[in-house]
């Protein structure tokens, strides 16, 4: 299992609900139809920072969505997000879950 974390700094928050509804209408769809895509997760951290959690069965699907990412954010978010992502990406050596718990909120 292969875990990519994404952060962008510098976000107006008057932005936020822009940036999520179009991550979620546009590049949710493209990532989870990839091969090897586990889970998606977007995040709000405050203060104008941002991040996304991506989970995949094996490394090259992980280095794919990086790829799909890096697009597709250029071609859809960059007046939105002033800053390039710090990305932080590796395998996943210890991992538990609860199936059936999760739910979305947006």
């Amino acid at each position: 299992m292969y875990l990519n974390i994404r952060r962008y700094e510098r976000v107006d928050p008057a932005s936020l609900d822009e940036i999520f509804q179009l991550v979620e209408d546009g590049f949710v769809p493209i990532i989870s139809a990839g091969p090897g895509f586990s889970a998606y997760y977007a995040l709000d951290l405050g203060q104008g920072v941002l991040a996304s959690i991506s989970i995949f069965d094996h490394q090259a699907a992980a280095a794919r969505s990086n790829r799909l990412s890096a697009v597709w954010v250029k071609e859809n978010l960059d007046t939105l997000l002033p800053s390039p992502p710090q990305i932080t990406a590796g395998e996943v050596r210890v991992h538990k879950t609860r199936r059936g718990e999760w739910k979305a909120v947006i």
